[in-house]
């Protein structure tokens, strides 16, 4: 295959893609029914102008076959009043006139013939046209069905994507949320511990003076209790030994 050939076929699938892609058959199947429809339409005009044609000659006739009658007439006057060349005259019209019905009545006819079967078309495609819109209208029915589940098919596959995602957030949530909950009981583990109840002296902002103020706190407790026992005296010592 040359190169110009498999350009064009390339070009042709894609083309073929793209049109199979934007073709909707329910506006495919409206726009063959409107056709339809625009084919009875021109029927129903035919005919309506094949009356119309045969209905003008066979007011033609009707005035002929006045004529001629008339004719008639005026020959058997003539042959009463004894004017053979008046009565021979008329008899001449009338055989002209005779003709020309002849003629208006053969295209009557044929054009009875053309009603009949435009009439005979008109009420079999009629018959066509009024399946076709009832299929028509079932194809359309069952592609929007269709459609509508591919839709929900796909709506359905979105969410099940979404709701993994969901799922990891809440998973995440939950373990930040217990982290917190953990800690909490830790800080509030801590602060009932009795090494933290004690408060802490005021920070001078030099750590040699923040410890030797510690040292001072700690040697005043052990003063403190010193004292507190040397009052309590002997009896208390050995009321605890007792």
């Amino acid at each position: 295959m040359g190169l110009i050939a498999r350009v064009s076929t390339i070009f042709k699938s894609k083309v073929n893609s793209v049109l199979d892609k934007a073709e909707d058959p329910r506006e495919t199947l409206d726009y063959s029914y409107q056709k339809q429809v625009e084919q009875l339409q021109n029927i129903r005009r035919g005919i309506a102008d094949v009356v119309t044609s045969k209905k003008r000659l066979e007011l033609q006739m009707a005035r002929l076959q006045q004529q001629v009658a008339q004719f008639d007439e005026d020959a058997r006057d003539a042959v009463k009043a004894g004017r053979d060349d008046l009565a021979q005259e008329a008899l001449t019209r009338k055989q002209s006139f005779q003709a020309q019905l002849a003629q208006l009545q053969t295209q009557v006819d044929d054009l009875a013939r053309e009603e009949a079967r435009l009439t005979d078309l008109q009420q079999k495609l009629q018959v066509k046209v009024e399946s076709f819109r009832v299929q028509k209208e079932v194809i359309k029915a069952q592609y929007s069905a269709a459609q509508a589940q591919v839709k929900i098919g796909e709506a359905f596959t979105g969410l099940g994507e979404d709701m993994a995602d969901v799922n990891m957030a809440l998973q995440r949530a939950q373990d930040k949320t217990e982290a917190l909950r953990a800690r909490a009981e830790a800080v509030d583990a801590l602060a009932e511990h009795p090494a933290f109840q004690t408060e802490a002296l005021p920070s001078s902002g030099d750590s040699i003076r923040d410890e030797l103020n510690k040292l001072k706190a700690s040697s005043s407790v052990s003063d403190e209790l010193a004292r507190l026992k040397a009052e309590l005296g002997p009896a208390d010592s050995s009321g605890d030994a007792s």
